[in-house]
């Protein structure tokens, strides 16, 4: 639910903080991250290019998925300027605390050129974003293909506390529970980060069960199978069992597709438990445990009612956490963003509260 409004009609509607859960912030050019870079990857892309800005199958996205009005007055790609998201989203919105969630330079096949920008994109981050903005916090970019890699840099940047969680795409190479992963929920576990598994993956591999779909819309609105292909992964292969503690945040992925697939999981677990002994509580128990969902993008139903019914269903109203997902098309501002008029109370757990008790605000 997009929308803009002045910096002085907002403040005057937004008047408790807010914490944000999805913010993406982007290098202006390319080149802005070969600073970072050691030297033989600099001389690597200036002899074979710079990654992660190619053409995608779905040009109307491009570049960023961008609000029209997002575009800073100086130049650069939307979510560059952190002038301007100061502007638009944090003194606006009255944003107590923000998480930046960088989408690029983790995905390249080559995982050491992969661990070399993802390393250097952390390093940007606490440079460009972290260090001149208190109320900024972020996600670790990780080479997520690669677990031995990805632990490496966890336990590496993860000294700096304002890196709160770790960052993953929903389209991975291999379903999320496989063992190669598994190092680096392990350096999570130790590093007492949360897994955050965000929308969206450049990776090349299809979300769906029969390849790619023609459209844009099909991308976005049929997104929500990758989640839930990662959450029954998660969950059968006893990702959970092995790693007690972790977390994992959904995040841009909806949550009204939750509660029937705890239910089909529930019912299938009865059935065919023994082909999963390592399992030793309902699948519905472990989702409700280890994993947080940010509310954008919300799926809206038309009555009022059948929302508070979602809610019901879905049992995890201590686990929602607002998100806007500035500064993308579908930005949903914080006095606008559900399609119903909550308990307070409620609505101050998910503005705030939940956030801060998961990142410890």
């Amino acid at each position: 639910m997009a929308t803009t409004l002045t910096r002085e009609q907002t403040r005057t509607r937004v008047k408790p903080a807010v914490i944000d859960g999805d913010i993406h912030n982007d290098l202006p050019s390319p080149q802005a991250l070969l600073p970072f870079l050691p030297a033989e990857w600099r001389d690597y892309h200036a002899r074979f290019g710079t990654f992660g800005y190619s053409a995608t199958a779905y040009p109307r996205i491009n570049p960023n998925a961008a609000r029209h009005d997002a575009w800073p007055p100086g130049g650069g790609n939307p979510g560059s300027s952190l002038t301007f998201m100061r502007e638009q989203l944090l003194d606006a919105w009255n944003i107590e605390y923000g998480i930046l969630n960088c989408l690029i330079g983790a995905g390249a096949r080559r995982l050491d050129q992969s661990a070399a920008v993802a390393q250097a994109i952390n390093e940007w981050q606490v440079a460009t974003w972290l260090d001149p903005e208190p109320r900024l916090r972020a996600s670790l970019v990780v080479p997520y293909e690669d677990g031995q890699l990805a632990a490496a840099e966890i336990d590496r940047a993860a000294r700096d506390r304002r890196f709160v969680q770790v960052l993953l795409i929903a389209r991975t190479a291999e379903p999320l529970g496989r063992r190669k992963y598994w190092p680096l929920y392990e350096a999570a576990v130790r590093n007492d980060l949360p897994i955050g598994i965000h929308f969206g993956g450049s990776g090349g591999f299809p979300f769906t069960g029969a390849g790619r779909p023609s459209y844009y819309i099909e991308d976005h609105a049929g997104m929500a199978q990758a989640f839930q292909s990662q959450v029954v992964s998660l969950v059968c292969e006893g990702v959970f069992e092995q790693f007690p503690t972790l977390k994992i945040v959904m995040i841009e992925g909806g949550f009204a597709w939750l509660p029937p697939l705890m239910w089909r999981l529930d019912a299938a677990y009865g059935r065919l438990r023994a082909e999963t002994p390592h399992l030793k509580r309902l699948p519905s128990e472990y989702i409700r445990e280890h994993f947080w969902i940010t509310t954008q993008p919300m799926e809206e139903p038309t009555k009022p009612a059948q929302f508070h019914q979602l809610l019901d269903q879905l049992g995890m109203s201590d686990r929602l956490i607002f998100a806007t997902d500035y500064p993308h098309w579908d930005f949903d501002a914080p006095d606008q963003a559900f399609p119903v008029r909550l308990d307070p109370d409620l609505e101050r757990r998910i503005m705030a509260d939940n956030a801060k008790g998961l990142y410890k605000f």
